[in-house]
């Protein structure tokens, strides 16, 4: 009976230093999903930034093949203790073009919109008001950003499965397609010492 007691005691002691992991995913549009993954891994509490599509009917699609309908997209996992998802928004704002009507930057077509794709009621009360905030910041340009319900988020796979941390498997080539592509002197233009790189 002591035996018992004492085995009980141990592994309550032992439950209580096993830590527990809560974490919280988020979906963003926001045109390249390169950039999108480059910009969202700096942010600290992001544990995890997977690219692929949602938003659109076409099960299964790819890069390459069919993915009309789809936004290029990234879900984010996050741990809501280190980064609320306010701050997610917030990070998002900064890293788009919400005025541009077809597209993102160099990357024009349906598949380059921004969007915010929220899961619950929470999410899209705040995704309203950060996108409120925006359109009180700039009241002369048209934020066209939508929030939208989440859909089936399709993880880019199988061959094109090298689009995952290309900014980091190819850094010199991404590097070169940013700046081409004038993402970043295009947010430093609308959001001044707020973009962040």
């Amino acid at each position: 009976m002591k035996n018992n007691k004492l085995a009980f005691l141990l592994l309550t002691t032992l439950v209580s230093y096993i830590p527990t992991v809560i974490a919280d995913k988020a979906i963003f549009a926001g045109g390249c999903f390169w950039c999108m993954e480059s910009d969202f891994e700096k942010l600290p509490g992001v544990s995890d930034v997977i690219s692929g599509f949602t938003g659109g009917t076409a099960r299964n699609p790819t890069y390459r093949g069919d993915h009309q309908g789809h936004y290029e997209a990234v879900e984010i996992t996050y741990d809501p203790a280190k980064v609320s998802y306010k701050q997610l928004l917030d990070h998002y704002w900064v890293n788009i073009d919400p005025f541009d009507t077809r597209g993102q930057f160099c990357d024009k077509g349906p598949s380059y919109l921004s969007a915010i794709f929220v899961a619950n009621d929470e999410e899209k009360a705040l995704a309203e008001k950060s996108r409120q905030n925006v359109v009180n910041q700039f009241p002369n340009q048209k934020v066209i950003t939508p929030i939208l319900n989440t859909a089936t988020f399709y993880p880019i796979k199988g061959k094109e499965s090298y689009h995952q941390d290309y900014y980091k498997n190819n850094s010199v080539r991404y590097k070169y397609y940013r700046w081409r592509c004038g993402r970043d002197q295009r947010l430093k233009e609308i959001w001044g010492d707020k973009a962040i790189h």
